[in-house]
């Protein structure tokens, strides 16, 4: 491992984690620039465009997570990141589906034009199935974990999350929150599955990688739910409050759309409010874990001090 790797290991308050957050994207990148080979054939065009959408952006919170659920544990950080690879992959899908005209019909993401103004709709439609395809052949690699039966718990888990008891039923609710009025708890569902299954798969496969006890975890489960929900009520925050230039997309699209929000619901000063309940809720399950525990708990403060 480079020292670049080891960076993210290091316990860190949630106002110095901007190195592990570039050291984790310097791993991920790396790694993507080796699958990510473009053909000497038409299929250049789909590997581009995956590159495109995959490399050089985002804050790669979600293998970060990975790493710092599978550094309580010990677990090997070459194969760590192998599982935040797989985990991007999915992420990275679901943000290129998410700009498409049928969804929401963004024109940029992270700062450069989304796949299919830079390539088009076919492309982009292709990119996204092939970086779901490559998540899964990640993770059953050998590459990932000798013993077979961890493989297939960490593709199980991630197909949870990504289905329509995941991610994906989480947009589809999504897409019917722009003709109804939806409730509190209804959005809480909303967010719960289409960001925050895939946190909480992030955490979830360091338990997984690390044979964690069924006491621990229960801890990360709860950790993982509460840093999700908080999350999503630190990007509605943004998405009123923020700045595009930082944010490198359009903001107030929701508001300007009707949907509910947490904060439409709430209120900007209770929204943050329980935000910060919620991180503190968080925390608080790590409690059985001592300072190995620390970069966890730095990326739950993060969560709700980011500026995107």
């Amino acid at each position: 491992m480079s020292s670049d790797d080891d960076v993210v290991t290091k316990n860190l308050s949630s106002h110095s984690l901007k190195p592990a957050l570039d050291a984790v994207a310097t791993s991920i990148n790396s790694r993507f620039e080796k699958l990510l080979t473009i053909p000497a054939d038409p299929r250049a065009r789909l590997v581009e465009a995956m590159r495109h959408a995959a490399m050089d952006g985002g804050k790669r919170m979600r293998p970060l997570l990975t790493l710092a659920a599978c550094d309580l544990f010990g677990v090997d950080k070459e194969q760590a990141l192998r599982v935040g690879i797989a985990i991007e992959c999915v992420h990275v899908y679901s943000l290129i589906h998410d700009d498409l005209p049928c969804m929401d019909n963004d024109d940029q993401r992270r700062g450069k034009p989304t796949v299919h103004i830079a390539y088009d709709e076919a492309t982009a439609v292709l990119a996204g199935d092939a970086l779901q395809a490559l998540a899964y052949e990640v993770l059953a690699d050998e590459a990932t974990h000798q013993d077979a039966a961890i493989r297939a718990d960490l593709c199980l888990a991630l197909a949870r999350a990504s289905g329509p008891d995941g991610m994906a039923g989480g947009q589809m609710l999504d897409l019917a929150a722009e003709h109804e009025t939806f409730d509190l708890p209804l959005t809480a569902r909303l967010q719960q599955l289409k960001t925050g299954a895939l946190i909480s798969f992030a955490v979830e496969a360091g338990a997984i990688m690390g044979r964690a006890s069924d006491v621990e975890s229960t801890r990360l489960r709860g950790y993982a739910h509460d840093l999700g929900l908080a999350f999503q009520i630190a990007d509605d925050l943004l998405d009123i409050e923020g700045d595009e230039t930082l944010a490198g997309k359009a903001l107030g699209k929701d508001q300007d759309a009707g949907k509910s929000t947490f904060v439409s619901l709430m209120g900007v000063e209770r929204a943050r409010a329980q935000a910060d309940l919620l991180i503190n809720q968080a925390i608080d399950h790590l409690n059985g874990f001592g300072a190995e525990a620390d970069l966890l708990r730095a990326i739950a403060r993060f969560a709700i001090e980011r500026d995107r």
